[in-house]
């Protein structure tokens, strides 16, 4: 039998707790779940990588299944595929050759869990890539099928998400910077507001190479001072400031990390 096999076989015999344990010792941020998936307890609150604190939070909390934080907490994202569902099955057929050999668990419903490693602002999302595909990342979680007896397909360390599927993850951008729809919201705001959402545009969409980001940073953190007042919303932001970097040349994945920083730091969005 193959290191790998008896590992597995191993873990598989294991009570539920003392297999939390050695999970929390590899880092991962385990808590309690019942046989339906769900946690038995506030896992945002109680999830620990702590070994010596497994014991107890089983006694309190009971689970058949273990649960994993995603994203930051435990290290890695997932890609979720229910492949029992055609478009999911489908997706994965198309792109399975492009994804690199990355760890990979077979779920209960002949599913798969892709591992990779955590990406910053990589967010938790289902149906976007495709209808079952899904993104387990920060504030998510996932069970670990191993635990419950379920193949490890791959035992690869968990690599980093490929640019293409990244860009999968990510909403579509506009392609110009076409503020129509902007300019029908703000028919009736102050002159000054309008002033100000289209001098922002313009700085941002001009900005020379070395600078685009600083400007783009700038233009979109002086723009949320809106927000409070009504007058504008974090989307309608987003998408005139993300327009005008695309004109600007900025690639979409540093656009959409430079606004989502620019909003947070103003107005915690």
């Amino acid at each position: 039998m193959s290191t790998q096999k008896r590992e597995h076989s191993r873990l598989a015999l294991l009570p539920v707790a003392e297999k939390a344990q050695l999970l929390a010792r590899h880092g991962l941020k385990i808590f309690p779940c019942n046989e339906d998936k769900k946690p038995v307890c506030k896992w945002s609150e109680v999830a620990t990588n702590c070994p010596e604190s497994v014991p107890l939070l089983w006694r309190t909390y009971p689970g058949t299944l273990i649960g994993v934080a995603t994203g930051k907490a435990s290290g890695f994202d997932v890609l979720d595929l229910d492949l029992y569902k055609p478009d999911a099955d489908a997706w994965y057929q198309e792109y399975c050759a492009r994804i690199p050999a990355t760890r990979t668990h077979k779920t209960r419903k002949d599913g798969l869990h892709l591992l990779f490693r955590h990406r910053e602002n990589m967010r938790n999302s289902a149906g976007k890539i495709a209808p079952g595909v899904d993104v387990r990342a920060d504030g998510g979680y996932i069970i670990w099928w191993p635990a419950a007896g379920y193949e490890i397909i791959d035992k690869s360390r968990a690599q980093p998400w490929p640019a293409w599927l990244v860009e999968m993850t990510q909403p579509p951008l506009p392609r110009k910077a076409d503020l129509e729809h902007l300019d029908n919201k703000l028919k009736d705001a102050d002159r000054y507001v309008q002033g100000a959402v289209r001098a922002a545009v313009q700085a941002v969409a001009s900005a020379p190479e070395g600078r685009r980001n600083d400007i783009l940073n700038g233009e979109t953190y002086s723009l949320a001072r809106f927000i409070p007042e009504g007058y504008l919303t974090a989307t309608d932001i987003a998408y005139a400031m993300s327009a005008a970097a695309l004109q600007a040349g900025l690639p979409e994945s540093e656009i959409q990390k430079t606004v989502a920083s620019a909003l947070r730091a103003r107005v915690g969005v």
